[in-house]
């Protein structure tokens, strides 16, 4: 069935949602401050609105993939926001990752002044992820609103599940991003190794698959790792965001992360060569000597 979906937010993991959507032959509206962005997907078929108020206020659902709290807050209460075209018969589905508790707040206060339902819908499988809906999505909210988000999930995502309430669609997804940044350090030293070795490093996927040791990550990644393709999944600066926000819901909880901070470092030392706003391949700069941006 087709849907009338909002998307607030045309970077990589926007963009991708929205050419996944209307691939799926759904009525997508693109809102972002980058009129470039807007007008790539609106010659795919999308429909530019002028800013988040006029995008919620043609749509049934209002997808947002933001990169900070701080702009979810002023995309939804701010000026021309969605909560100026809120109604109960609409839901935000927030697909960005941010801290859980500021995601419980928002979704408390945006139901209580409009009727407006929110899930947070944080994801993992990247834009190679939702071009091809095989995104994983960890929810949180309530039943009857993860339900009724299933029209616009079902084209983006092959495991959607219900966490528990506002904010632990947010929990999980640090959790996530713990077992994908660690892996992803893992990744690039075994290359290394395997070159140090002469074995070739494109290999170990395949000589590893079914083993203890294999993982989604290192069959997607390692051969991109080691043949030092830098093209974007993802952004460094966006995983240091994540793993600063679970390092200090960690500290809150008394939760010992040794592995994980030192990780963190990993990328505040990429982010500090200016590799912020690459891919995670990035990684491979720092483990060869060369932390110079390409």
């Amino acid at each position: 069935m087709s849907e009338k979906i909002a998307v607030i937010g045309a970077g990589i993991m926007g963009t991708a949602i929205a050419t996944r959507l209307l691939e799926k032959a759904h009525t997508v509206f693109i809102s972002d401050l980058d009129a470039a962005k807007v007008e790539r997907l609106v010659a795919l078929g999308a429909r530019a609105a002028a800013n988040p108020k006029e995008a919620a206020s043609a749509a049934d659902f209002i997808i947002m993939s933001l990169n900070h709290a701080d702009i979810v807050k002023a995309v939804v209460f701010g000026a021309n926001g969605v909560a100026e075209a809120a109604s109960s018969g609409k839901l935000l589905i927030d697909m960005s990752s941010i801290d859980p508790k500021v995601t419980a707040e928002m979704s408390e206060k945006l139901l209580a002044e409009t009727g407006m339902g929110w899930v947070d819908c944080p994801l993992s499988g990247g834009a190679p992820g939702a071009l091809s809906g095989r995104l994983t999505v960890m929810a949180g909210g309530t039943r009857d609103d993860f339900e009724k988000a299933r029209a616009v999930m079902a084209d983006l995502c092959a495991n959607y599940t219900l966490m528990g309430p506002s904010g632990a669609g947010q929990t999980t997804k640090l959790i996530n991003q713990l077992f994908c940044a660690v892996q992803f350090q893992a990744v690039a030293e075994a290359v290394k190794l395997a070159e140090a070795g002469g074995v070739d490093a494109a290999a170990i996927p395949q000589a590893l698959a079914g083993g203890r040791a294999d993982s989604s990550i290192m069959q997607e990644f390692m051969a991109k790792f080691a043949a030092r393709d830098y093209t974007p999944t993802g952004r460094i600066d966006n995983m240091l965001k994540d793993l600063d926000s679970l390092q200090a819901f960690a500290l809150k909880t008394r939760t010992p992360l040794p592995m994980t901070g030192q990780v963190t470092e990993i990328h505040r030392l990429l982010v500090a060569a200016g590799l912020g706003s690459k891919d995670s391949a990035e990684m491979m700069r720092l483990l060869d000597g060369d932390t110079a941006p390409g």
